[in-house]
């Protein structure tokens, strides 16, 4: 028995809705995934016929969602920025969120800067590709301390042409302690407080608990990150860091104790706190 591409999508979509606010994108997704086609394919040819191995193979990737895997996870890539990344149950699923750490970036760094940027915790390459592929002159380091995920984002930047990136294994500042001091440093730490029950939700269930958890507060990560960053800036260099919406405060508070100046905080599209920025002085 075959079906179209329109009764294939809206019956998923309706099977979906009632766990996932994404369930029509993630039922064109799938279907895409399946079809090896884009997702403007499917809407230019929504009368074409299904036959039975892709509608099983679309049923079995439905039903793997229906029970909470990442569509990223099922179909193994995530788009971020203008990238295409591979992604796997080693690395975080780049978020959205995080797009708004890339614009801030790219708003301080000008546009023919041969700047040397450092990205810790770099998990796929999210954020080292994005900047580095916007701004090809500048060197950009990034690190991870798990080797799984370095691989990934190695695979990420060949797949997506980025040339001007340097992968080193390495706990945060570890990582980059023989290399020259950087204009810019910029991480996505975990920053989840350790029992927090979002973490037994929707698809962070699904990424690692390292790229996740940081301690009672979740402010392990992000503490040590700041306290150490400043020897690694050059004088009038930038860190800017993603937080979680509920710690603002406790950033702006660090950064300040750390000897940061022109602190700022900055809000995600949703409106949440979510980036925070610090400048080390001319005259350190």
């Amino acid at each position: 028995m075959s079906t179209s591409i329109h009764q294939a999508l809206l019956t998923a979509t309706q099977q979906l809705a009632a766990q996932h606010d994404s369930a029509s994108l993630d039922a064109e997704l799938l279907l895409a995934h399946v079809l090896h086609k884009s997702r403007a394919w499917l809407y230019t040819w929504p009368e074409h016929q299904l036959d039975a191995k892709q509608i099983e193979q679309f049923n079995q990737l439905l039903q793997r969602r229906l029970h909470g895997e990442p569509v990223a996870h099922l179909i193994g890539t995530q788009e971020f920025w203008s990238l295409s990344l591979q992604v796997t149950p080693d690395t975080l699923i780049p978020r959205p969120e995080t797009e708004r750490l890339v614009e801030l970036a790219l708003e301080r760094i000008p546009a023919n800067a041969s700047w040397r940027i450092a990205d810790l915790g770099t998990g796929s390459g999210a954020i080292a590709l994005a900047v580095a592929k916007e701004r090809p002159a500048c060197q950009v380091i990034a690190t991870d301390k798990s080797t799984a995920a370095l691989d990934i984002a190695k695979q990420n930047a060949r797949l997506n042409q980025v040339g001007n990136v340097t992968f080193l294994p390495g706990d945060w500042l570890v990582a980059v302690k023989d290399e020259p001091p950087f204009e810019m440093i910029l991480s996505n730490p975990p920053y989840i407080k350790e029992d927090d029950p979002h973490l037994l939700q929707g698809d962070v269930r699904f990424d690692p608990d390292s790229a996740l958890q940081a301690g009672a507060e979740g402010l392990d990560d992000l503490q040590q990150i700041i306290q150490q960053t400043l020897a690694h800036l050059k004088p009038g260099g930038w860190l800017l860091l993603e937080h979680g919406y509920d710690q603002k405060a406790a950033v702006m508070q660090l950064l300040q104790q750390a000897g940061y100046e022109q602190i700022e905080d900055y809000p995600d599209l949703a409106g949440q706190p979510r980036v925070a920025a610090g400048h080390k002085s001319l005259k350190r």
